[in-house]
Parts: structure tokens; sequence; C-alpha cells
């Protein structure tokens, strides 16, 4: 288990926070992290499913539905045993909604005590639409329109949240094992520089 050692030898809680373009991987990157780490994984559709289940976006319940999933789930993640690793996913813009949205990270992080690093996954343009295409995503209210895809990425930029350690990885022509293992070395790395 990743571990990090804060003041007077005691221990901190890691959360990783992933972010990437909807398609290119984050969801298996990030189950492989969190395993490798021992820790936990709180990927986004486990947060925004129930919504999408039972509601068109377009419902004011959809919304409220997400609000109080999102708010019940972090309030208790932040309850985790210390030392336990968190794993965490979006597909967050440099917009003032989503910026809100990982502000309650920090959030998140403050009551843990937590080392709160960002994971910045940039993928070409023509490998995130083939992976977009994986079979499986409809089923699990993924995006799976290129239009969409397109439409956002032409419109926003990734969130680059500002105050916190930050890993960049293009990951167009690596496995999701190897993404895994490299942030996993980049997160040591950046550990035993500031022991």
């Amino acid at each position: 288990m990743l571990t990090i050692k804060g003041v007077a030898g005691s221990q901190m809680n890691l959360i990783v926070h992933i972010n990437g373009w909807p398609g290119c991987g984050k969801l298996t990157i990030a189950r492989i992290l969190a395993k490798r780490l021992t820790g936990k994984l709180l990927d986004n559709h486990t947060l925004l499913n129930p919504a999408e289940a039972l509601f068109t976006r377009s419902d004011p319940l959809h919304g409220s539905l997400r609000k109080a999933v999102r708010e019940a789930t972090l309030d208790h993640a932040a309850q985790l045993r210390a030392g336990m690793p968190l794993v965490l996913t979006d597909a967050l813009a440099d917009d003032a909604i989503d910026q809100a949205l990982f502000d309650e990270y920090r959030i998140l992080a403050a009551r843990r005590q937590a080392r709160l690093v960002s994971v910045m996954l940039e993928c070409e343009h023509d490998e995130n639409l083939r992976r977009l295409a994986s079979p499986g995503r409809a089923e699990l209210y993924k995006l799976t329109r290129p239009d969409v895809l397109a439409q956002l990425k032409a419109k926003y930029r990734l969130l680059r949240p500002q105050g916190i350690e930050c890993i960049e990885i293009d990951i167009s022509r690596l496995s999701a094992e190897q993404v895994a293992a490299a942030i996993e070395a980049a997160l040591r790395t950046a550990k035993s520089t500031d022991s």
C-alpha cells in the first residue's frame, strides 16, 4: 500500500484524481491503479448512473439526484479509514461548474488530511475515438457519440487544477497497465522527494 508520511510521522491519505475526455480509458486505468495502491475506486459513473438510469438530463430530478448521491458518497468517503488511498475519475472541463465540482475534492482532501494529486490523461483524437467505440460503453451510460466528444474538445480544455501536484501523461500509445504503473511511479517519486 502507498502511504505518505506527514508531520510527526503520521500517515496521510492519498487521493488521486484522474481527469480525461470521455472514452480515453480513465475507468480501466483507475481500476488497475486502485488495485496497485490497495485503495478504493470512486469513479464518476458510480456517482452519475443512478440519475442516468432514472431520469433524462432535462428532468430537474436528474440534477437533484446527482447532487444528493454525490454529497452522500463524498461525505462517506471522507470517513474511510486513515491511510486508505482513494482513486477518483472525471471528465472535468475548465469551466466554473466543473471547477466547483473539483473544489469538492479539495474539501474531501482537507477532511481526510490527504495529499491530493491530479492526473491529466491526454489522448490523440483518433485513438480517443477508437476507444469511445468500445463495446459495452452505452450499457454503462457512457458517452459513445463521436460528434459530442468533438464538440466538447472544441469548446473546452480539460481542467488543470491550480495549487496541487499534477501528473500529465499522453496515453495514446500506452496500455492501461502501463499508464497505471507510470502514475504509481510518479506518485512514489514525488513521495520520496517530499519525505
